[in-house]
């Protein structure tokens, strides 16, 4: 283990000293939009494969299922979606660095060939805070989300002297894809001032030093000099386009991502006034994740303004499966182990492939064939019928 570590390590250091002498600058507004220009309006889902409890499940050797991952972006292709957001994890490349690239270049072949150029996401602070590699427990019955964890951990967290590590990751990673057409865009850090969720205890200071590290990753990923914009997403709290009310994370993540990107799983007037906040910035926007059944949030309610504001949209949750997450947040407190919800949570597909809600992936079809900022008229009774009827 050690030894591999240090040759993962001593790898990274070769690509650092191989890269540009200096990081790249935070994108003007202007080559933002104009990137932004050049792209498809982007629609998706927020990915891991059925068979995945968390990232460790997808990407490591011994549970890695490239034969499901073909199949379910198959599904996204079939409803018009165009992009993925994939968590990746620190210590799959602290435990097998050349494996994890090999993999994820693997992935991205998959992916390309369904017309799906993903977002990756390097760090994340939701759910489980000790996380560790190798076999993963199976989901607790009944709970929704119940095997993902934190990237960091909380340890690592807290140990300023591991850092290092987590910049060599973020340079080798980033580095090795710089140039990588078939990745959209990089997300630093997931909900980075997240306290976890869940029945975890929460990390001592954590969103103190969460605050201290974040800009020294968008560093690490900007010093690689990607083609690929940078983002965190803001996703709590009120008035994001007034800066004096930011926290100490949130004003990093305004400061340094090259595109904006936000988290929303309200009703659809709160999805607009958010939206609008953010695109007070003057760069494109991104909602990162959205779609919360219970809570107000919806394909048919948030979906077409996004659409119509020329925002990104890549909602939680696609194919149901080890995450559980068709269940909802509050299955912590009282497990759905007898009777499932009424409307489930997340997720666009059961397990067997079919439409959770046809109507759904209809409408998703829809707006991802319409030309940018337009929204199509919804078909007719009539034609609907018709076309039922073919």
């Amino acid at each position: 283990m050690k030894f591999k570590l240090s040759l993962a390590l001593a790898a990274a250091t070769l690509t650092i000293a191989a890269s540009p002498a200096q990081a790249r600058d935070q994108w003007t507004k202007g080559a933002a939009n104009g990137w932004y220009a050049g792209q498809p309006w982007l629609v998706g889902a927020n990915y891991a494969p059925a068979t995945a409890i968390n990232q460790f499940e997808m990407w490591q050797a011994e549970t890695w299922d490239p034969a499901t991952i073909d199949k379910e972006l198959g599904l996204a292709r079939g409803i018009g979606m165009n992009t993925m957001r994939v968590y990746l994890h620190n210590m799959l490349w602290e435990e097998d660095p050349e494996g994890l690239k090999r993999r994820m270049d693997q992935f991205l072949t998959i992916a390309a060939r369904h017309g799906i150029r993903p977002m990756f996401v390097l760090f994340d602070s939701c759910w489980d805070p000790n996380p560790v590699a190798g076999p993963q427990r199976p989901p607790i019955p009944g709970v929704h989300n119940s095997g993902w964890v934190q990237s960091p951990g909380a340890a690592r967290l807290a140990d300023r002297g591991q850092h290092g590590k987590l910049e060599a990751y973020v340079k080798d990673i980033v580095g090795h894809f710089r140039n990588d057409r078939r990745i959209v865009a990089w997300d630093v850090w997931n909900e980075p001032n997240n306290e976890g969720g869940g029945n975890y205890a929460p990390t001592p200071n954590k969103k103190q030093l969460v605050a201290a590290l974040l800009g020294r990753m968008f560093d690490a990923a900007q010093g690689a000099d990607p083609i690929q914009p940078l983002t965190s997403g803001l996703w709590t709290g009120e008035d994001w386009d007034q800066q004096s009310k930011l926290d100490a994370v949130e004003r990093i993540q305004v400061a340094r991502s090259d595109i904006m990107s936000f988290h929303d799983y309200n009703w659809p007037e709160q999805f607009e006034r958010r939206a609008r906040q953010m695109q007070t910035y003057g760069r494109p926007v991104l909602c990162t994740e959205y779609m919360a059944r219970g809570n107000g949030s919806t394909f048919d309610g948030s979906l077409p303004i996004g659409k119509r504001m020329n925002i990104a949209m890549i909602n939680w949750g696609f194919v149901d499966g080890k995450t559980q997450t068709r269940l909802p947040w509050d299955s912590w407190k009282k497990p759905y182990t007898s009777d499932e919800p009424t409307i489930w949570f997340h997720e666009v597909f059961r397990a067997d492939g079919t439409p959770y809600r046809a109507a759904e992936t209809d409408l998703i079809r829809r707006l991802a064939a319409a030309p940018k900022g337009v929204v199509p008229p919804a078909p007719t009774m009539a034609v609907a019928g018709r076309a039922a009827r073919r």
